[in-house]
């Protein structure tokens, strides 16, 4: 059985794990080009769900089945969202990248609005949306890091926006069009085909890395292949659940920018908590608890995954 707490605790390990990714990959793009790095983390991820999964026969039928569903979430959420998020990464700084990221909640509450007649763009979500963004600009603010520069960062910056666009249209296919499809073969296919296709665009763009690579690359390399399989799974199957709206459930990835500083504190000795960051964190907590204290219960359904 399943509830609306039950949900909640997923989609706040989800986003945990996210936070995790924007100090990894800027770790990661210092020995490495930006699409050859996201598409071998990418077919490393498929690979690593694929044995937790369902028996060929039956993972290649639902693939045949669905395969137009596969074929969006990885054009839209792997191929445009990574390849502009990293590219976009690459140009800005983390911090600042990770605020730009963190008005995902935002867009893609306008798109559900937009092709899910039933995900209302409601006052109570837009309050929501709007003390979320106000405590990430604290966080960010408090970090020294909301700073915009001019040229290269402002393409970084629409890169990253337009790159949440995808990742809205994918998770509104997700929601409405996946409800069959098993959300392990879905995550799996879909990471290991998305990292088939950026790693082919590397070969003429970027070649590929030149001389021996440290530990820290692949200790980075596997946890985010680690971290992306493990998210991602949960998240899809999130996303399938009867009664989560796309707009409701992604409000939670405001307590991104909140670890990532919370991460910052603990593994970077310059870095300390700021009574700004804790203000915008404490404003991202007390929205997100005003709002999901006056919803309805999802209705309780009986699950057979030992995960969800």
């Amino acid at each position: 059985m399943y509830s609306k707490g039950n949900t909640i605790f997923w989609a706040i390990i989800a986003c945990l794990l996210w936070s995790t990714a924007y100090a990894s990959i800027k770790i990661g793009l210092q020995y490495d080009t930006p699409f050859h790095f996201a598409g071998i983390r990418f077919i490393i991820s498929g690979l690593i769900i694929l044995p937790f999964t369902i028996k060929p026969a039956i993972y290649i039928r639902m693939i045949r089945d669905h395969w137009k569903v596969v074929a969006w979430v990885t054009t839209l959420q792997i191929v445009i969202n990574y390849s502009l998020f990293y590219q976009g990464l690459n140009l800005v700084p983390g911090a600042l990248g990770a605020v730009v990221y963190g008005l995902q909640p935002l867009i893609i509450a306008v798109v559900a609005a937009i092709l899910n007649k039933d995900d209302k763009l409601t006052r109570k979500k837009i309050v929501t949306i709007i003390f979320g963004i106000s405590g990430v600009i604290f966080i960010s603010v408090g970090r020294q890091a909301f700073k915009l520069g001019t040229g290269l960062e402002l393409l970084g910056i629409a890169m990253i926006l337009v790159g949440n666009i995808a990742t809205a249209g994918s998770n509104v296919v997700i929601s409405l069009k996946s409800k069959d499809l098993n959300p392990f073969v879905l995550s799996s296919a879909s990471l290991f085909s998305g990292g088939v296709i950026l790693y082919l665009i590397s070969i003429p763009l970027e070649g590929s890395p030149k001389g021996p690579l440290p530990g820290e690359y692949w200790v980075t390399l596997l946890w985010l292949s680690f971290m992306a399989a493990s998210a991602f799974s949960i998240w899809f199957k999130l996303l399938q659940r009867p009664g989560v709206k796309v707009s409701e459930l992604n409000l939670w990835k405001f307590i991104t920018p909140c670890t990532g500083a919370v991460l910052s504190w603990l593994l970077i000795p310059d870095e300390h908590p700021e009574w700004l960051t804790i203000s915008g964190m404490i404003i991202i907590t007390a929205s997100l608890i005003m709002f999901y204290r006056s919803t309805k219960e999802i209705p309780a359904i009986q699950e057979n995954s030992i995960l969800l």
